[in-house]
């Protein structure tokens, strides 16, 4: 398995189109104030652990609402956030902006028993797993020191399946989850969560 330096991996707060259940893709929506809070609880709890200039790097999707996330940890740590264009969401073409409800009026609705991760490998002109599980890797081959991410769901599930040496048939084995940081060091994985603003949201 390949050995990575220290990650701590952070999804984006939640958005405006995270609670109104929409798909987001390659599109962006604000983050609400209950994605501002968990933002900076984040944050702080990276401040929390030492981490600094001296000891991580931050890199992050150029995407807005990952941005505000890397902001409010860059205010905490001192850290200077770098945008990384292979860092953003997996595309899911036609339905970016789309509800759930609107999606599946465009294509065939989903089987009452398939996985939510499938619903992204059969998007309509969508960017599929095989582009994302290439630019993630190149992400983490990049990488010289412990580092901060700051990404998305399914980035971030993406990034952390690799991390931990899993294939891309398991990408269900980790946990999602927003407002929480996910840590894998050794090819161990664990979760840091912020009191009381750990929330599991859409991964839309």
């Amino acid at each position: 398995m390949p050995t990575f330096p220290e990650l701590l991996i952070l999804r984006h707060g939640e958005t405006a189109w995270n609670a109104e259940g929409r798909w987001q893709g390659a599109l962006d929506s604000p983050l609400t104030p209950l994605g501002l809070d968990q933002a900076r609880a984040m944050a702080a709890l990276l401040s929390g652990l030492g981490i600094g200039p001296a000891t991580h790097d931050l890199r992050t999707s150029p995407q807005g609402r990952a941005l505000t996330t890397a902001e409010a940890v860059a205010a905490a740590t001192g850290l200077s956030p770098v945008p990384d264009p292979r860092l953003r969401e997996i595309g899911v073409g036609r339905w970016a902006g789309l509800t759930r409800a609107e999606a599946d009026a465009l294509s065939p609705p989903p089987a009452p028993d398939e996985h939510f991760l499938d619903r992204y490998a059969r998007a309509p002109e969508g960017e599929g797993f095989a582009a994302l599980w290439e630019r993630c890797a190149a992400v983490l081959a990049d990488l010289r020191r412990p580092t901060v991410i700051v990404t998305h769901g399914i980035t971030s599930r993406v990034l952390r399946t690799i991390a931990t040496g899993r294939t891309p048939d398991r990408l269900a084995d980790l946990p999602g989850g927003q407002g929480v940081i996910f840590r894998i060091a050794a090819g161990r994985h664990e979760t840091l969560a912020p009191p009381d603003l750990a929330r599991q949201a859409p991964s839309v």
